[in-house]
């Protein structure tokens, strides 16, 4: 009834899950993740209990492959139609689908991934969900490369029953807001007609609001850029002598104080503010 992939960066410092299915928010039964230990997704009359077990599992040293022979062998409940991926700190992913699982079912995994599926519109699902996650290899952030290949199982056909939510987890150590938790991304989309471009919205906003700047990128507070700045500052009421106090009381009230760096801008910051 869902199709999700679980995945690790290619640094192994992040790992998360993006799922979607015709089914009421997916994101509060299928995913979970620990920063430095894997991701785990439960589907197909999911056994919850697999999220907490899969990442003691992990936790303790155990394989992604022993992990999910360790989950299924220890079900009491029906495993023939449970459906799990899994993958750990290091090595390939795994995947596991009980036979008795509805049509379309099936799953694959690799080196830092696993992907699965069921009740889908056909294998090409779970095909496009692979081709798409290792076409974006050059992609650094794990939330987009999930996302793409979430992306492409829905476009090759995802659910066959139809659409209605769709979620990404995300997790990696003190990448969480304020530096104070390692939950990265933790988006879900509970009950929409096309939940994946939904989640895909959410996802550029939560870039822009809760991403730090590139350094790279960032301009210097000085000269005529200080001034404009300092201006659209007072237009917008925001007048303190100390212009990156100024600013950073704009952008507490904007929600943008993750992209604030003392004596610079973020590129993106300086939009916002020319287009308040």
């Amino acid at each position: 009834m869902t199709f999700s992939i679980v995945a690790r960066s290619a640094d192994g410092l992040a790992h998360g899950v993006a799922v979607a299915s015709k089914f009421l928010g997916a994101g509060a039964a299928v995913p979970a993740a620990q920063a430095g230990v894997g991701a785990v997704a439960t589907q197909s009359y999911a056994n919850l209990a697999y999220r907490p077990q899969a990442l003691t599992l992990l936790r303790t040293g155990v394989s992604a492959a022993g992990t999910v022979r360790a989950l299924t062998a220890g079900d009491a409940g029906p495993v023939a139609q449970r459906q799990v991926g899994v993958v750990g700190s290091d090595g390939a992913g795994a995947t596991f689908t009980g036979g008795e699982c509805h049509p379309w079912a099936g799953g694959t995994a690799g080196d830092g991934y696993a992907v699965q599926g069921n009740m889908l519109a056909g294998p090409q699902v779970v095909d496009a969900m692979q081709v798409a996650w290792q076409a974006s290899a050059a992609e650094a952030r794990l939330a987009y490369r999930l996302l793409a290949a979430l992306r492409a199982g829905d476009l090759a056909g995802g659910d066959r029953r139809g659409r209605q939510s769709a979620a990404l987890l995300v997790v990696a150590e003190g990448m969480g807001y304020g530096g104070t938790s390692d939950v990265w991304v933790d988006l879900r989309v509970d009950d929409h007609l096309d939940p994946v471009a939904e989640l895909t919205r959410l996802l550029d906003l939560h870039t822009l609001y809760f991403e730090r700047p590139d350094p790279a990128t960032l301009l210097p507070l000085t000269g005529p850029l200080a001034d404009e700045v300092r201006t659209l500052l007072a237009e917008a009421g925001h007048t303190r002598p100390d212009l990156d106090a100024a600013l950073a009381d704009w952008a507490g009230v904007e929600n943008l104080e993750e992209r604030l760096v003392a004596g610079a801008i973020d590129p993106l910051v300086l939009a916002q503010l020319r287009g308040r």
